[in-house]
């Protein structure tokens, strides 16, 4: 019994170590976890392969656990996938940090700094490989702390560095090194120095931001259409015209091409002030998750396409290969899977200036953000509606905040149920709609900062330094 027990330890250590993302934001038990699973004992490549992946494993069935939702919106229909999908994100996750410990094994077997580095860099390479995952970073536990304003510095990876070394610092304070020491003590100086005051009031454009919640299940009903575009009209005609309206993603349920009239009432409730709102679109046999500006007249004046869709979500990988050779069946949207836009750019916006529009998935990428023309703010129009009631609106609201640090630049972040934020270019909340709301908030726009040292570089400086510690610990390690 004490035996089975203690084989399943690095589950139940990766269980803990996914407290530390939002909602619990208990970053010190992720810490705590970490530098118990670096200290854990392995004899060869197989054990350290296995005690890698049973700790992923653990991990990323808790901080991912709303990935059931999405299956559960037609649960007589797709209800007996969500284990599945747990399961498979899980062990898909937990292969990566299965392959770091392995491979740090093979290379060093006596160093926990070459452990350390190769779990950061799984962590990167799952933010990149087959279109990129990078949700639950170990960095994102930082979000809600004063920490978190390094990433202007270096973005999540500087933050995931960060987060594995102190746990690598607690477990070698553990094994009584006591020059170890200096990591905590350098977090606590930060932590100290970037401690941030209350947001400021600031005198800016007012924003508009609607949310009209508009539950999954009834998203797409024409029972019920109706009644959210009516939400989204009357929120946007009543109190004083603000200067710009956002409305949520798909925020129209049917294609621009046959929006015409919707899109007159939603310009007259506007009184003159420009929306944005998102929408679906055609060209020819493509469909687009787009974003459009409505300026004064309903007139169309940018047209923004998501360039990074979801995988299995938005479209299916290899989907044209399966049918060329028939295999239609996998999905009963293949033919109607969505087409990426051309990639990153500004829109602009009468009265506000250029902004980087943002739909939904495309906000979890912080290397994919910045553009040739700085912008004044960064608009992300979400259905967080999949998500359902869990962790995971909380957890893409954290990553919202986290753009924001790394660019420099206020956010407005609106969806059609979830929760909608203004957020300022230091990562802070300054007006809200909580979940499950149908309401509107007017809230003024935060100025945008100086250029920040990663909205210049990039991830290139820390993956630099990253590298070359790897290969100087390595080299330490079979010297000695």
């Amino acid at each position: 019994m004490l035996t089975k027990l203690r084989a399943l330890t690095p589950v139940i250590l990766g269980v803990i170590a996914a407290l530390g993302q939002a909602p619990q934001d208990w970053w010190f038990v992720t810490l705590i976890a970490l530098a118990v699973w670096l200290a854990w004992p392995v004899v060869s490549a197989k054990s350290a392969f296995r005690a890698g992946w049973l700790f992923g494993f653990g991990y990323f069935a808790v901080s991912l656990r709303w990935i059931v939702s999405p299956f559960l919106v037609e649960p007589d229909v797709t209800g007996w996938m969500a284990p599945f999908g747990i399961l498979f994100m899980a062990l898909g996750g937990g292969l990566f940090w299965a392959l770091s410990r392995w491979a740090a094994y093979r290379i060093a077997p006596n160093s926990l700094s070459v452990a350390a580095l190769m779990l950061i860099g799984a962590e990167v390479t799952r933010s990149y490989i087959l279109t990129g995952f990078p949700w639950a970073l170990l960095g994102h536990i930082w979000i809600d702390t004063p920490l978190a304003q390094l990433a202007a510095f270096g973005g999540p990876h500087l933050l995931t560095a960060i987060t594995v070394g102190l746990a690598l610092a607690l477990t070698l304070l553990w094994q009584r090194r006591y020059g170890a020491a200096l990591a905590p003590v350098l977090a606590v100086i930060a932590w100290v120095t970037l401690t941030l005051p209350a947001a400021p009031v600031v005198d800016g454009p007012i924003v508009r931001l609607v949310q009209p919640n508009a539950r999954q299940v009834e998203k797409w009903d024409p029972e019920h259409a109706q009644k959210f575009f009516n939400r989204l009209v009357d929120f946007t005609a009543q109190g004083e015209r603000p200067d710009l309206v956002v409305w949520p993603e798909t925020a129209i349920s049917y294609l621009l091409e046959y929006a015409g009239d919707a899109l007159d009432e939603a310009s007259d409730a506007a009184r003159g002030a420009p929306i944005v709102l998102g929408i679906n679109r055609r060209e020819g046999a493509r469909y687009y998750n787009a974003l459009v500006t409505l300026e004064r007249g309903a007139i169309i004046s940018s047209v923004y396409d998501k360039a990074h869709i979801v995988p299995f979500g938005e479209f299916i990988p290899g989907g044209e290969l399966l049918r060329k050779v028939g295999i239609d069946g996998f999905s009963a949207a293949l033919g109607n899977a969505f087409t990426p836009g051309p990639g990153p750019r500004t829109i602009d916006i009468t009265g506000i200036g250029y902004a980087r529009p943002l739909i939904c998935y495309e906000g979890i990428f912080a290397e994919e953000i910045g553009t040739d023309e700085r912008p004044r703010l960064m608009i992300l129009v979400t259905n967080d509606a999949w998500f359902g009631p869990s962790a995971g609106p909380k957890q893409h609201l954290a990553q919202a905040r986290l753009r924001a640090i790394e660019q420099g630049l206020p956010m407005v972040r609106v969806a059609n149920t979830g929760i909608s934020a203004m957020i300022d270019g230091k990562g802070r909340i300054t007006a809200e709609i909580g979940m499950n709301m149908a309401a509107f908030i007017d809230a003024p726009l935060p100025l945008a900062l100086p250029a920040t040292v990663y909205s210049q570089r990039g991830d290139w400086p820390i993956l630099l330094v990253l590298l070359m510690t790897l290969l100087a610990c390595v080299v330490a390690a079979r010297r000695k």
